[in-house]
């Protein structure tokens, strides 16, 4: 069963993050939810150089992104969040091992787990038919909306997406925040390209937020919350997407796939679930 992380201090954890997040050893490979052998660095959470995926047939190796409070992050030297306790809590009702995470920029996932360099990817990826042509994905654990972030008092203040135009516009890199900029804002001429920015992570595009070098993000509500509990920044509206996060495996993994999903299932009929969310949205 997954151990309870200690409570944590969100604003000095962001505060602290913000400009260093890009210094935190991560391995260049990008993706979204995709099939993933998990490998890690040798930092302090156990990784170590070789190749990520598990020597035993029943060891896996799971990739996620640091960056996404407080689904995962990195705190003190440890990583942390939502994702990694109910990764770990999902697997000890499986036969197999989570033998290593690998920290590895988000749109460097999808590509880490084609290469077997890890296992699984537990990232907050959503399940998405674009993705699911390259990777598969357990059933889903978690739903979320998108929301868009501003700066709090700030002169911009959106109701609705058709007010961002001529706005400048951030998301992170290979999300499905960055997908509605691109097919909502972009395609539809309310920005354009040099109107957008990405980012390889959230902390770094709410640091500019915060400095009003950009006037919106888009990103996944529970994040938006986070950000907004612990920042200059605040939630100007949410919209509905209907998406839902799913852990990330490789096609050919039917044997994994299945027992994620049935582990996802062992864990969310028992406390565990509830207790794992609790801590990590106070919910």
């Amino acid at each position: 069963m997954v151990e309870k992380r200690e409570s944590f201090d969100r604003r000095s954890y962001l505060k602290a993050t913000g400009a260093g997040i890009a210094g935190i050893s991560l391995t260049g490979f990008a993706g979204c939810l995709e099939d993933a052998d998990d490998g890690d660095d040798d930092d302090e959470t156990g990784a170590d150089d070789d190749d990520g995926a598990g020597d035993d047939e029943n060891e896996i190796v799971a990739g996620t992104a640091p960056g996404f409070e407080p689904f995962e992050m990195v705190i003190d030297g440890e990583l942390v969040g939502f994702d990694i306790d109910l990764l770990e809590a999902v697997v000890d009702e499986t036969e197999y091992e989570l033998a290593d995470w690998q920290e590895i920029e988000f749109d460097g996932l999808i590509p880490s787990l084609e290469n077997e360099n890890i296992d699984v990817i537990a990232a907050a990826m959503t399940i998405t038919e674009d993705r699911q042509e390259t990777i598969a994905f357990s059933d889903p654990y978690y739903s979320a909306d998108q929301t868009v972030l501003v700066q709090e008092g700030g002169d911009v203040q959106p109701d609705e997406l058709e007010d961002l135009e001529g706005h400048n516009v951030g998301a992170q890199s290979g999300t499905t925040g960055e997908g509605i900029v691109e097919d909502e804002l972009i395609a539809e001429g309310l920005i354009d390209d040099g109107d957008y920015d990405s980012y390889d992570n959230y902390v770094l595009a709410v640091e500019e937020l915060e400095r009003g070098t950009l006037d919106a993000i888009v990103i996944d509500e529970p994040v938006a919350e986070s950000f907004a509990a612990d920042r200059d920044v605040e939630i100007a509206f949410t919209f509905e997407t209907g998406e839902e996060y799913g852990f990330g495996v490789r096609q050919e993994d039917d044997d994994l796939q299945q027992a994620l999903s049935e582990g996802i299932e062992a864990v969310q009929e028992s406390s565990e679930y509830d207790e794992i969310t609790q801590e990590w949205f106070d919910e």
